[in-house]
């Protein structure tokens, strides 16, 4: 390691949460001043509550319950495939455009 280059390791450096909760571990700062720790996190306290202005949370359950509920199985996606060709090939015979006899 270069001398002179590096800066100084507290190794007791204090961290001390809004809370009041103190945590002592080893910073280059001597003081380290946080507004939310893992003692009065929602989180970790069970207390969360999500603060949703904008409905997001609302909107993806919506989404996300809507596309489990429309999920089709292999046989129902077959039979859907099935019915497409069927139509498909009606429409074809339907404008097919070549000469046939009057007669």
């Amino acid at each position: 390691m270069k001398a002179g280059i590096h800066p100084k390791y507290h190794s007791p450096a204090d961290i001390v949460c809004a809370c009041g909760a103190k945590y002592t571990m080893g910073s280059t700062s001597e003081r380290i001043d946080i507004e939310i720790c893992a003692a009065c996190h929602p989180f970790f306290t069970g207390k969360q509550k999500i603060v949703d202005s904008a409905r997001r949370v609302e909107k993806f359950t919506d989404r996300s319950t809507a596309k489990t509920a429309t999920v089709k199985t292999a046989k129902e996606k077959a039979a859907d495939r099935a019915v497409r060709a069927t139509t498909k090939a009606k429409k074809r015979a339907d404008r097919d455009t070549s000469i046939k006899s009057s007669r």
